[in-house]
This record gives structure tokens, C-alpha cells and sequence, in this order.
């Protein structure tokens, strides 16, 4: 195309269609804005001072001052200098050296600022800017944030655009001043009203209401100010990548469509992927790549540049986390600003079986997410109807089939957050997680905690304090175990959930028969294969307590520690809990240094964990970690003590935002379970009424119906009810709970010796116990409710 003169050539760049896409019929293509001579900037400096110089604004000869560090610099080099103007650009040390040579080579004076300020870079540039305006009377500024020429300026791009394709469905642009994007996709909209338009920010630009982060490496776009010319109310969808996902974009640009750009266009490609992943066949797809490679050389295409900010350490996503207004962010991540817009899904992996479960899918709702469960049998859950929730069939126990399920019902990247509140599916969320782009526990450091064999050898060789202990996979095993290890021993199954199967033996005899009933058993309360192992470890007749934790990156956050209160054997049956513990301000230091090192044995670093410890005169002994919440109303306690939702912090997480956990307790809770002291059927629990009434007493609960069967508990299922207390002291509560405890009476009748109840070893099976939360009621649950159970062996 034949120009009279360089400003002449600017514009009528190349569209390009690049790979994304292809494969599905959906359309993708690059306007090559970097084809202008020095960038896209060059449209906005020839509209700006072309029109400045026809109303007056910029007298002949007079000078031009700008602030940039990049395209807008080079292309009001370009303009001013060919049309005759002095040219003043101020800057900041990020400029790279090939801008700077090209600005000075164009006869540019360019005034670099030594120091951010308050407002950053941008802030320092602009203070300079107008010492430099006030130093030269009748100066012009572009004010490329502000004026509605640069906007105005991809009028031209718009309808290049039109001429080339006839139409577009999505734009995508990067966002720096607003101009390009919202001036092009405010001409496009005139003659194709749906256009669907797509901002691309960088992670620690304010440009989207994110916190400002001076110090990020990115140039083109964001900003630590809002400029005049971004309207929010044409951009439907914005998307954040970091330092490293822009950058390593940009080198894969170069390598799959041999494009060798700047960040910018990078992190447009990136999002481009995304939209044509999300995309109808048919659909056409557009994005801007503003600047070439070229100024990139030393940083974004530099192995020594990465290996000196140390990018690597940065997060990185395969596919963006939709989050919610107000998320902070810090890896690839896209919100959707339209208000009709689908909210991003939060799934949960199959559920508890207690009111807990459904409690999850409301908290996740009530945060802004749509919940979603996940379940090979909705039937199961009581309540389910009223959440509201989304349910997806899946087989939850095949992790492809599980994928397939979640990934056919919710497009790429619109899933903020996977979790699950039954034990037997931590795993499986996990994997799920993982499978969706979304960080996750490692599953193998959960399957390490869950098998109960494993986690002892891991925690041995770490030089964990814990009971001495043998795998054993039948009944004589377990004797020749029992002896060596002496009696009375504890035996347990290596995988199962709460305090199921779990005693003290006194004899080998005994540990051998138990032994054999565990190893015979092949499914779990959930159908799920079991281990068919067995173990035998040493018997700690010392105090319990549980340490609750919550990890993020890596660091383990103390919620608190949880006094334990259990009865007699041969079972271990929680019968009270107090929060917080009784314990001197050293044994609390030291058990909490102690399930520390153990949480980072096992590798677990992300989310809740509910660890069980003896006291013993030797120190701490870690006897189980539970990555998950833990059960039996501990979390409820801590929600009374401390005004923080665990529950709650445990949804903000695995949605990627900065949960809410508590600072140390403010006030005393305590639990005690109502346990029937013979067996029989239960006509019915009296003294509620008397019991709520008690000072302190926060709530009276019964868990079982009238007409079932019960006896004194061998596990948590056994439990018919509880009362929760309050107060300022651990005395108070103490006191409370004995008060209600003592007004509480337990019916029976059809009294008989020896037999089972519901849930019981040999009574019909139960579901599991509330394994990831404690459970939240708006008030006393009427009776029939479900037991509240936990983790309880020893």
C-alpha cells in the first residue's frame, strides 16, 4: 500500500488466524497492531495531535510532553517529531533499553523519575510531567488516560475489523488506558449490539478493583491509577494473569504461532485459548496484540530475567478460576461483569450425611457461588431440595468418570472452587480440583493420612511422636503383634471414618478376633473398597486433646486446641469437648510444634486439618491427622469462641480467596453428648426445655428418633444428642454443661441385654459421621436427626 508519508502508514494492520480453536470450527484471529512502525500507540499520538493541531490545542513548533514507558512514547515520538513539535517523554527505570534507544534516536528528550510515589510509577511520572509543563508555557499533553481522542483513535481498527471479517462475536484486548478496547468495541457494538468484550489486566493492577502492586513486571497494560477513558460498562469479562503466566504466554505466542511480541500480546493469546475453549462452533473470535518482541528481548524472552525476579516461584493456572467482585487474585483468573452472567460454580464432591452437608452448599451460595453437588445418589441427602442446589449425577468413585461429569456440565475455568464435606471423598475432590485447573491438596499426601498404616510410618520415619504400632492383615497376626507390642493395645482398621471398629484389647485373644473382623470386612458405609488391613499400636492412657490447623502455601495457621473428654474402655466414644484447652502456655507450644512437623511429613500444606494428640509424660504422641474439619461439633465450638465460620473459611479457600481465621479465643464452648447409659428403646429424651434454660446453655439437641433402638456407644453413631454452652471461662461452660447434663433424662423401655443399636457393629449399617464440618442449626434439630460423630480413634 503506497503512503505519501510515514503518519500516512499508520493503521490497516494484518489480521491473522491463529491455531486456537481451529479444531472445533470456532474462528480466532490477531489484529497485528505491532505492524504498525513502532506499535499500536501510533493510531492514539496520530488522532490525538493531528486533531489537537486542528482546533488550536498544539500550536506549530510547540512542544509535546507525555508519560509513558512504552507504545504511547514511541508513537508520540513518531507523530510529534514528524509534524515538527519538540518532544518530551517521561519515564521510569522499567523502560527498556531498546524503547529508550528508538525515543532518542527519534530526537525525543526523555526524563526518567528515580522513585515511585504514593501512587507509584505513575504517580512520579505524572508530578514530573507537569514541572516540565510548567517550565515550558503553551506545552501540549496528549493526557493519552483522559482524552477521548484515544479512544476515538480504533474507529479506524473497528472498522477494519467490519471490512476484513463482516462480523465479530468476542473481542478480547489488553487494558492499560482503556482506549483500544473500549474504542473499539464501542464502534463494533453500533453494528453488532451483542458483541461480547473481554479485558485483559495483569495481577497488581487497581484497573479492576484489585489491590496495587507497584513492583509487577508487566508493561502495556494495568495501571495503579483509573484512567478516564476505561468504561467498565462496556467490557463484560476481565481476566488477571501474573508476571510468569504472561510471560511464559508470550514465549509460547512466539512458538506455536511464531508471533515474537510483547506481554501484552501474550496475555491477550493466553485468554484468546480460553474463549475459544468456551466458545459455539461458528463463533468468531478477535484479539489485539498491540506491541512486537522486540522491547521484550532482555525481559519477557530472557531465561536470565526469570531467573533474576525469580518468576518461577510465581503461581501458574492452566485454566483461569472465575471468581466472584471483591476477590483478591494472584494467578490467572477472570470475572464476568455482566449482570445476568452465570455466578461461577462451587462443587462439592459428594456430602456428609447430616445437616452439615447441605449447610456447605448454603454457605457457598450465600458467598455468591452457585453450589453444586456432585453425587452418585442425591437420595441420600436429606434437605438437598431446599439448598437450592445444582445437582450433577456422576460416579464419584471413578475420578475419569467424575471429571467427565463435572466437565460436561460447566465450561472451562467457570468452576471457582471443589471441596467436599465426607471424609471419603477428600481424595476424590482433589483429584477433581487438580483435573479442572484449580490448586488442590496432593492427593497422595491425603491417601497418606487416611490409611492410618501408612501415615504411622510416615510420621516414624520423621521421628513423630507417636504409639508404638503394627500392620497386620488377619488375626494371628494381630495376636503375635499384640504380644510384642503388650496389652492392652488398640486395634483399628487402617481406613475407616470416626471410631468405627475402633477398641482397647486387653488380651491377644481379643486383638486377634477384632483383627479378623476388621480384615473381613471388603466395603466401607459408602460401598467403597476397603483395605482389608488392620492396626495394632500401643495403648496411651494419657489426656486427649485435637489440634486444629488451616494450611495456606504451605503454612500451617493455628485455629486452636480442643479438650477431649472420652469413655472408658474398651471404646473410645467422645463424650464432652471444651474449646479451648486447659493447657500451659509451654505443652501448648509444644503440641502444636509437634502436629506442625507432623502436617509437613505428610506433605499436606493446603486447607483444614483436625489432628488427635495424647499428652503423655514424654511429650506429644500424634495419633491420627484428619486433612479435613473436624467433626463432632468442634467447629460449631470455635464459631462460639472466636465469631469465626470455619465452614465458611474452608469455601473461601478452595475458591482461591484469603480466608477469614480467627486470633485466639474470645470466649469458652463446650459440647456434651447425651449417651444412653443401657440398652433399649427410646421413648423419648425429657428435661430439653429445663436444660435450655440454663444460663450458658447455647443449645439442646437430640439426634435420634423416638422408637429406636439404643445402648451405651461403641462408636459416634451411638450418641442420641448433645447440648453446646457459652461463657466467659472454662468453668462457666464446665458448669453449664453439668447443670443441663443433670436435667437431661433418657426414656427407654423394652429394656434388652447384649443387642445392638442402629449404626452400631452388628446393628444395621449407618452412614458416615459428620466428617468435614460441625454442624450449624438455626435451632434445636426436632428428634430424628442424624448423630454427630468425628474422627475418634486411638
Amino acid at each position: 500500500m503506497l503512503s505519501q508519508n510515514v503518519i500516512e502508514a499508520i493503521g490497516n494492520t494484518p489480521l491473522v488466524r491463529l491455531r486456537p480453536g481451529a479444531d472445533r470450527d470456532v474462528r480466532v484471529y490477531a489484529k497485528l497492531e505491532m505492524n504498525n512502525l513502532f506499535a499500536m500507540k501510533d493510531r492514539v499520538a496520530r488522532q490525538i495531535i493531528t486533531e489537537a493541531r486542528a482546533t488550536g490545542a498544539l500550536a506549530e513548533g510547540a512542544p509535546i510532553v507525555e508519560s509513558s514507558s512504552g507504545t504511547m512514547a514511541l508513537g508520540v515520538a513518531l507523530v510529534g517529531t514528524a509534524l515538527g513539535h519538540p518532544v518530551h517523554i517521561v519515564t521510569d527505570p522499567r523502560i527498556d533499553r531498546t524503547t529508550l534507544a528508538k525515543l532518542e534516536a527519534l530526537g525525543c528528550e526523555v526524563h526518567v523519575v528515580s522513585a515511585m510515589d504514593a501512587h507509584g510509577w505513575q504517580g512520579a511520572r505524572l508530578t514530573r510531567l507537569r514541572e516540565i509543563m510548567d517550565a515550558n508555557p503553551g506545552a501540549f499533553w496528549p493526557r493519552q488516560y483522559e482524552n477521548p481522542q484515544n479512544p476515538a483513535a480504533y474507529r479506524h481498527l473497528a472498522h477494519e475489523l467490519l471490512a476484513d471479517l463482516g462480523t465479530v462475536d468476542v473481542l478480547v484486548g489488553a487494558v492499560g488506558s482503556g482506549g483500544s478496547l473500549c474504542g473499539t468495541s464501542r464502534v463494533l457494538r453500533e453494528s453488532l449490539p451483542e458483541l461480547y468484550v473481554v479485558g485483559v489486566d495483569c495481577v497488581g493492577s487497581v484497573l479492576f478493583g484489585q489491590p496495587d502492586r507497584p513492583q509487577r513486571l508487566q508493561s502495556g497494560l494495568g495501571n495503579s491509577l483509573h484512567p478516564k477513558n476505561l468504561d467498565h460498562a462496556l467490557i463484560d469479562e476481565v481476566h488477571w494473569l501474573n508476571d510468569r503466566e504472561a510471560f511464559g504466554a508470550t514465549r509460547e505466542l512466539a512458538r506455536t504461532e511464531k508471533l515474537f511480541a510483547g506481554n501484552t500480546s501474550g496475555s491477550v493469546y493466553r485468554v484468546l485459548e480460553a474463549m475459544a475453549a468456551r466458545a459455539a462452533p461458528g463463533t468468531t473470535v478477535v484479539g489485539i496484540f498491540p506491541d512486537r518482541g522486540d522491547r521484550y528481548a532482555d525481559t519477557v524472552h530472557s531465561d536470565a530475567h526469570w531467573a533474576e525476579k525469580e518468576l518461577r516461584r510465581l503461581p501458574v493456572a492452566s485454566v483461569p478460576r472465575q471468581v466472584l467482585d471483591g476477590t483478591e487474585v494472584h494467578s490467572w483468573s477472570f470475572r464476568r461483569n455482566r449482570a445476568d452472567a452465570p455466578r461461577p460454580a462451587f462443587v462439592f464432591v459428594e456430602s456428609n450425611t447430616t445437616g452439615t452437608g447441605m449447610l456447605a452448599l448454603r454457605i457457598a451460595a450465600e458467598a455468591g457461588y452457585e453450589p453444586v453437588l456432585v453425587t452418585g445418589d442425591s437420595t441420600r441427602y436429606k434437605g438437598l431440595a431446599e439448598t437450592g442446589a445444582t445437582v450433577v449425577d456422576g460416579d464419584t468413585d471413578d475420578p475419569d468418570a467424575l471429571v467427565r461429569a463435572v466437565t460436561k456440565a460447566f465450561e472451562p475455568g467457570c468452576i471457582a472452587g471443589v471441596s467436599t464435606t465426607s471424609e471419603f471423598y477428600l481424595a476424590a475432590a482433589a483429584g477433581l480440583a487438580t483435573a479442572v485447573g484449580l490448586p488442590a491438596e496432593g492427593a497422595e499426601a491425603i491417601a497418606g493420612c487416611r490409611d492410618k498404616g501408612r501415615l504411622r510410618e510416615t510420621l516414624e520415619r520423621a521421628g513423630i511422636g507417636q504409639p508404638r504400632f503394627e500392620v497386620v492383615q488377619d488375626g494371628p497376626s494381630a495376636a503375635a503383634a499384640a504380644e510384642r507390642l503388650g496389652t492392652p493395645c488398640v486395634v483399628k482398621p487402617v481406613d475407616d471414618s470416626g471410631s468405627t471398629r475402633v477398641r482397647r484389647c486387653d488380651s491377644a485373644q481379643q486383638a486377634a478376633e477384632l483383627a479378623a473382623e476388621i480384615t473381613a470386612r471388603t466395603t466401607n458405609g459408602r460401598g467403597q473398597p476397603m483395605a482389608g488391613r488392620a492396626l495394632v499400636e500401643q495403648y496411651l492412657d494419657a489426656p486427649e486433646y485435637s489440634v486444629e490447623m488451616f494450611g495456606i502455601d504451605g503454612v500451617h495457621h493455628l485455629i486452636g486446641i480442643t479438650e477431649k473428654t472420652v469413655t472408658g474402655a474398651p471404646h473410645f466414644v467422645e463424650s464432652r469437648h471444651l474449646v479451648p484447652a486447659d493447657l500451659p502456655a509451654e505443652a501448648a507450644r509444644e503440641m502444636t510444634g509437634t502436629v506442625s512437623a507432623a502436617l509437613r511429613a505428610t506433605g499436606l500444606g493446603r486447607g483444614p486439618s483436625h489432628t488427635e494428640v495424647k499428652r503423655t509424660a514424654t511429650g506429644s504422641a500424634v495419633v491420627e491427622i484428619n486433612p479435613r474439619l473436624a467433626g463432632g461439633l468442634i467447629p460449631e465450638l470455635y464459631r462460639l469462641a472466636t465469631g469465626v465460620d470455619l465452614l465458611a473459611a474452608q469455601v473461601a479457600h478452595a475458591a482461591g480467596t484469603t480466608p477469614l481465621l480467627p486470633d485466639g479465643c474470645t470466649r469458652h464452648a463446650g459440647i456434651q453428648f447425651i449417651l444412653p447409659d443401657e440398652p433399649g428403646v427410646l421413648e423419648g429424651v425429657t428435661g430439653l426445655e429445663e436444660a435450655r434454660a440454663v444460663p450458658g446453655v447455647e443449645r439442646v439437641t437430640v439426634t435420634a428418633a423416638a422408637g429406636t433402638r439404643v445402648a451405651p456407644p461403641t462408636d459416634a453413631y451411638g450418641r442420641i444428642g448433645y447440648v453446646v454452652a457459652v461463657g466467659e471461662s472454662r468453668k462457666t461452660v464446665v458448669e453449664a454443661l453439668d447443670r443441663a447434663m443433670a436435667l437431661v433424662r433418657v426414656d427407654l423401655s423394652d429394656r434388652w441385654a447384649g443387642a445392638a443399636p442402629s449404626g452400631s457393629p452388628g446393628g444395621p449399617v449407618a452412614t458416615e459421621p459428620t466428617v468435614g464440618v460441625g454442624e450449624r442449626p438455626e435451632g434445636p434439630l426436632p428428634v430424628g436427626g442424624e448423630p454427630q460423630g468425628g474422627s475418634f480413634g486411638r
